[in-house]
């Protein structure tokens, strides 16, 4: 019998369906049903189910379902995503965490051997140690225990979901030694939202995130604490008990399977590159309407000059900037309306936009090919083949050097973008380069308006200058010296996405800001891709008409950077404007110039004289 899975409210239930020509509406009120009857007050819902009106998606692709539809017209029987070790990106994991859709396993190969490094033997300055054949299951185990040592507070469930899913992942590959029995519990858990208790601190980057795994591990034994939908924190065995899971149990290897690899590093620094990726092609739009209240020129981003300096950020950019700007393809007023000023150029933070947004974005195509590469690489110590040989061979693929540098020049690169936005937060405050009211705002004085929205954009600015030092220029001695060089990696991806964070939050009060200039230069309208953008800012911040509570408006403009809305409401644009390959505008302005060289240095360029 087939059976979908629905998600409700962070619940997921398993529906089963006798017959596949039902309707989604169907699935939907029998997913409503269950979900109503496991909760004591009907989980809120007042009316009669079959009274409700509901949307559904697919969790794959996040399509909208019509619920005329039937099942088997739109739906597959249970909508998972493969894992095979091999063909995992940081857009899916991020999708996994988020919790858009389950796991599911093709076919596997894998080995156990008997013996080696953390199978017959202890760890670290104990790898000499040879443990008899009655205690490998204590081990293994003991392993996990003692090494779940980590502090602080524990990863968000979303994290958690990448952890785990990152971890079968790599598991999946067939390199670890561990069993299809544990493997399928995994997965089960993972489907289940069955997460352990993971502290964010303690990991050195190598032998692996050997902390952050091993409580990863321990829940998953149904030691220590872990969280699901359904049951909030409580004792890891009571929360698998809860949904008909039963703890793994480990043989030989498989501890230490669980517990090495760059996991914790990998997963975050996924989640970092994603972000980075949104908030710099989002950072073009904002930087465009800025610049129309600033009423720049789009001269600086003609084609010609780029071609002279051909980095591909920098191209791409200057082509974002074209399709948002050009007035003879999305008329702007505001354009028009200071085309024969006398200003011949622009300050660097909007002329220079190519430039430095443009090396952001061929960072973070740097980054996150380092992070895709290592989201599919076997990262075990040792690592088990199989084969006629059928060797486990120790070596070094825990060690998170890789990742820890890729985060650290991330951090490095998207930081770029609060530093240049904030620069030009000042400018759109300060009348005297402007032309605007003083802080974007009428009745000055009495009415202080963005004024310390600008400092906060400092403040972040600020606080990204520390946290961009590199952590993985830094190494200690662990494990008796027998770990005698670390990566810290663990520190540079919980940085990064702070760093990254930071920048969004920076870019949302410019682009608050910016959409406040444009009030102020009404009636005059800016170009349709901008006014859309307008639109949809001012669909959740009403216009600065006098002062009050602001950081709602930063949080709500925020979100629509997260869930990458302004990108969404420009790309047609863009994308058209790639697609027709239209003719650039190159409208007279006082920024466009031609000097002639002298009469007498031509003429003596074209007739050269002898030297005397």
């Amino acid at each position: 019998m087939p059976r979908y899975t629905i998600h409700i409210r962070d619940e997921w239930l398993t529906v089963p369906c006798r017959d596949s020509t039902y309707t989604i509406q169907w699935l939907g009120h029998e997913a409503l049903k269950r979900y109503t009857k496991n909760k004591p007050d009907n989980g809120g819902i007042k009316k009669a189910v079959t009274d409700i009106k509901f949307f559904a998606r697919r969790c794959q692709g996040q399509g909208l379902l019509d619920e005329d539809d039937t099942i088997e017209d739109v739906l597959e029987d249970n909508d998972f995503v493969e894992i095979d070790g091999n063909s995992l990106t940081s857009t899916d994991l991020v999708n996994l965490g988020k919790g858009l859709y389950k796991i599911k396993l093709p076919t596997i190969f894998f080995s156990r051997h008997p013996v080696v490094y953390g199978i017959t033997t202890g760890f670290g300055k104990f790898a000499r140690t040879v443990i008899p054949v009655h205690k490998l299951k204590e081990l293994q185990e003991n392993l996990v225990r003692s090494h779940s040592a980590g502090v602080g507070s524990p990863l968000t469930p979303e994290r958690t979901r990448m952890l785990l899913a990152l971890r079968i992942n790599v598991l999946a590959k067939g390199y670890s030694g561990i069993s299809l029995e544990t493997l399928h519990r995994m997965i089960e858990a993972f489907n289940a939202s069955c997460l352990s208790f993971v502290p964010e601190k303690g990991t050195v980057g190598a032998s692996g995130d050997l902390a952050p795994l091993s409580h990863l591990a321990l829940g998953l034994m149904g030691e220590g604490k872990m969280w699901s939908p359904k049951s909030g924190w409580a004792d890891a065995k009571y929360v698998l008990e809860a949904h008909g899971l039963k703890p793994i149990s480990l043989k030989p290897k498989e501890g230490l399977a669980l517990i090495n690899g760059t996991q914790m590093i990998t997963s975050l620094g996924a989640e970092a590159v994603e972000r980075a990726l949104a908030i710099a092609r989002q950072a073009d739009i904002i930087a465009a309407i800025t610049l129309e209240v600033l009423k720049g020129t789009s001269k600086a981003f003609d084609s010609e000059i780029h071609a002279l300096r051909p980095h591909s950020g920098q191209i791409e950019v200057a082509r974002r900037f074209r399709s948002l700007l050009h007035s003879d393809h999305h008329p702007s007023e505001i354009a028009e309306s200071h085309r024969f000023c006398d200003r011949v150029q622009d300050a660097y933070t909007m002329r220079c936009c190519p430039q430095v947004h443009g090396i952001v974005n061929d960072t973070i195509d740097f980054a996150k090919k380092i992070i895709n590469t290592e989201i599919n690489s076997a990262t075990d110590n040792p690592i088990s083949f199989t084969g006629s040989e059928g060797e486990t061979i120790s070596g070094g693929n825990f060690h998170g050097e890789y990742p820890a540098k890729a985060l650290d020049f991330l951090a490095i690169g998207v930081h770029e973008l609060a530093a240049i936005s904030e620069r030009r937060i000042e400018r759109l405050c300060n009348p005297s380069l402007s032309e605007l009211p003083a802080f974007l705002v009428n009745e000055g004085g009495l009415n202080s308006g963005f004024m310390i929205a600008h400092c906060t954009a400092a403040s972040l600015v600020s606080e990204n200058k520390v946290l961009c030092h590199p952590s993985s220029v830094d190494s200690l001695s662990t494990s008796a010296a027998t770990e005698d060089h670390v990566s810290m990696g663990g520190w540079a991806a919980r940085k990064a996405l702070r760093v990254v964070e930071h920048v969004e939050q920076v870019l949302a009060i410019e682009l608050i800001a910016a959409c406040q200039g444009i009030e102020f230069l009404r009636p005059l309208r800016t170009t349709t891709p901008l006014e859309k953008v307008y639109d949809l800012v001012r669909s959740v911040v009403k216009p600065w008409i006098k002062d009050r509570f602001m950081s709602p408006d930063i949080e709500a403009v925020h979100r629509l950077l997260l869930d990458q809305k302004v990108w969404h409401v420009a790309q047609p644009y863009i994308e058209r404007y790639n697609m027709e390959f239209l003719p650039e505008s190159r409208p007279s302005s006082p920024t466009a110039f031609s000097l002639d060289p002298p009469a007498s240095e031509i003429l003596s360029f074209c007739n050269p004289q002898p030297r005397q």
